[in-house]
């Protein structure tokens, strides 16, 4: 008897634990529906270090991305998830390249997602401006995925050497959910999976604490308050498009 394959979703994201913040409520939901989940880290965490810290020498660097890949890596067993995928851009310098361009490519190929969440490429201007919520890194990280997607992703002239040389087949992703966009249009009720997506987060240790009651409070509260914009309990919010 053959089996068909599982639904593919993936997270692309700049840092560790900005899935764990923003979407992977919404993962857990999927995976709970019969989708394999895995989370794309695209650099390698090396400027999450404390900020009061005086020694900023290599060595101490690769601690900070040792630590911290460990976590996601710790995230990623409390979720269930099928993988992580690294591809260690230096954090804090990301910029949206044709390298990376084609890196993100190469994984929309290999896993072949029918859906992905993606970082926004732009602000929303609120009142006031979250600014720590939009890191250049996490603009950078949209536009890089946005433009993976469409058209590079599906289209064999672009890299094509993925296809000659590494035997990666154009592969077209049915659906994106973009998290911090200005103009959300779904949610997703994630009152079930509230739980396992805070011990997840909790994994980041070294970033939120291994317990953290203010900020659990906090991620509550976030979730209540983003639900009742769509009459659900508790809720992560995108603006979702399909890719016709």
């Amino acid at each position: 008897m053959t089996h068909e394959p599982k639904p593919v979703a993936i997270s692309i994201m700049a840092h560790p634990d900005d899935a764990e913040f923003s979407s992977t409520g919404t993962l857990l939901t999927w995976m709970n529906e019969g989708y394999d989940a895995y989370i794309c880290v695209i650099t390698d965490a090396s400027a999450g270090g404390s900020d009061d810290a005086t020694d900023l020498s290599a060595a101490a660097r690769q601690v900070t991305v040792d630590t911290r890949k460990a976590e996601q890596q710790e995230s990623a067993r409390r979720l269930g998830l099928k993988g992580v995928i690294h591809l260690d851009y230096p954090d804090g310098r990301l910029y949206p390249t044709l390298q990376l361009r084609k890196d993100l490519v190469r994984v929309l190929r290999t896993y072949k997602p029918s859906r992905v969440i993606c970082q926004s490429p732009e602000r929303f201007w609120g009142m006031p401006l979250g600014i720590a919520r939009y890191h250049p890194d996490h603009m950078a990280a949209g536009v890089a995925t946005l433009a993976a997607l469409y058209p590079a992703s599906q289209n064999p002239w672009d890299f094509p050497e993925l296809m000659t040389e590494e035997g990666l087949l154009p592969h077209k992703v049915k659906e994106i959910f973009i998290v911090g966009s200005p103009q959300p249009n779904i949610a997703i009720d994630i009152s079930a999976v509230f739980a396992q997506k805070l011990s997840a987060l909790h994994a980041h240790a070294s970033q939120v604490g291994a317990e953290n009651p203010e900020l659990d409070k906090r991620m509550h509260d976030w979730a209540v308050e983003l639900g009742e914009r769509f009459n659900m309990p508790m809720a992560e919010i995108f603006h979702r498009t399909e890719n016709n």
